[in-house]
């Protein structure tokens, strides 16, 4: 009881909305991963362990267009750079695109001869292609150092603050003349070329100090007052155009999926493929269209959260993590369930931030594993999915 009531004691109220709008934005990344594997899922009812490598291979595709547009590490020593925005459209285009191949490809060599197979022996085949592409990334892909996208790639670089409460106004006043005190005292001292560390002053310039010292103090103080009482969100702006991004991205595949003929043929092999392909749907046409799909949205996520996110560098384990926490998402909201994705990945995003915001970010990608425990062990169907019970 005593250490729960020195938790609450120590989080900051003041700093939650900018976590939860964090969250928010990661989950948004989150959501179009989860996407990818719960759209797989849903026509093959199979687990798309490889799904966070093409996410890795989006973020890799995105650094070898930003060099090519001048953006290499010897390109910026030579010089100033500026981007525009038609460089992120080009980045993202391309990296959507290479991605939507590498899904293909997967499906075809990989998953296509293991159709008729055990759940168990498709399963260690997504394993095995996850390896492949980890492992054998490393023999053309650069590694070390690790590389990341530079800065100068993201024209947006400003920030937009939403005040939600201003601090209290006697505070405010009170700063004003803590540091009109503080000005005035250190322009005296100076005027007086008096040594602040001399310990043998007069003791009317010692005083003097002791004013300067004193009211400095209260500046840092009422500063930190203030802040605590106020109540802000911070927005980059290449956040609020990932987040359109996200929402663009989303809109267009519900309405793919609700409108169009092709949504319509992907909905009938989802709910039963052998029907389906008697109906005259290509079964296999979809198929490959949905992990062309699934794998674009990943490159896209992985273009907006290595340019315009808090990304790490890049490495061939890039998307292991992301990966791993994008399928958790994917369980959280209803595995085969294309809303319980997106719900899934903002709720994984604003887990993680509050394990964050309650200080222990250590511990932040734990989350996903405590989250997957939990859904298994009280909803197996997830948020939104179906409660039959399945054997896979």
């Amino acid at each position: 009881m005593g250490s729960a009531l020195t938790l609450l004691a120590g989080l900051d109220p003041a700093g939650l909305p900018q976590q939860l709008v964090n969250g928010v934005l990661l989950g948004g990344i989150y959501a179009l991963l989860a996407l990818g594997y719960t759209m797989v899922y849903g026509v093959l009812r199979l687990i798309n362990f490889a799904h966070g490598e093409v996410f890795m291979l989006g973020a890799y595709t995105s650094l070898f267009v930003s060099w090519a547009l001048g953006f290499s590490p010897e390109a910026m020593k030579s010089g100033s750079h500026q981007s525009n925005p038609m460089n992120l459209v080009i980045m993202i285009l391309v990296s959507m695109t290479v991605c939507a191949l590498v899904g293909v490809v997967i499906e075809l060599f990989a998953y296509r001869p293991m159709r008729g197979s055990s759940r168990i022996a498709s399963l260690i085949t997504a394993i095995g292609v996850s390896l492949l592409l980890q492992y054998g990334g490393q023999l053309f892909l650069p590694t070390s150092p690790p590389p990341s996208i530079s800065d100068k790639v993201n024209p947006y670089s400003g920030s937009w603050e939403i005040p939600l409460k201003s601090a209290d106004a006697s505070l405010v006043a009170a700063l004003a003349k803590a540091r009109t005190e503080a000005k005035e005292s250190q322009a005296e001292i100076d005027r007086q070329h008096i040594n602040r560390f001399d310990t043998n002053l007069p003791p009317a310039q010692a005083a003097l100090i002791t004013t300067v010292e004193t009211s400095e103090r209260q500046v840092h103080d009422l500063e930190a007052k203030i802040n605590n009482s106020s109540v802000k969100i911070n927005l980059r702006y290449g956040q609020l155009i990932m987040l359109g991004s996200t929402i663009v991205l989303m809109l267009l595949l519900r309405h793919l999926v609700l409108k169009t003929p092709i949504g319509r043929a992907m909905r009938a092999v989802s709910h039963d493929f052998d029907s389906a392909s008697l109906m005259g749907v290509n079964v296999n046409q979809i198929v490959t269209l949905t992990f062309m799909i699934g794998s674009a949205l990943a490159g896209a996520g992985a273009m907006m959260y290595a340019t315009l996110g808090d990304s790490p560098a890049l490495n061939t384990f890039y998307g292991s993590l992301p990966g791993v926490k994008a399928f958790v998402a994917a369980v959280l909201g209803g595995i085969g369930n294309i809303p319980g994705a997106v719900l899934g990945g903002l709720l994984m995003g604003v887990a993680e931030n509050l394990v964050v915001w309650a200080g222990y970010s250590q511990y932040k990608d734990a989350v996903a594993f405590v989250i997957l425990i939990a859904v298994l062990l009280l909803k197996p169907g997830g948020i939104m999915g179906s409660s039959k019970v399945e054997k896979v």
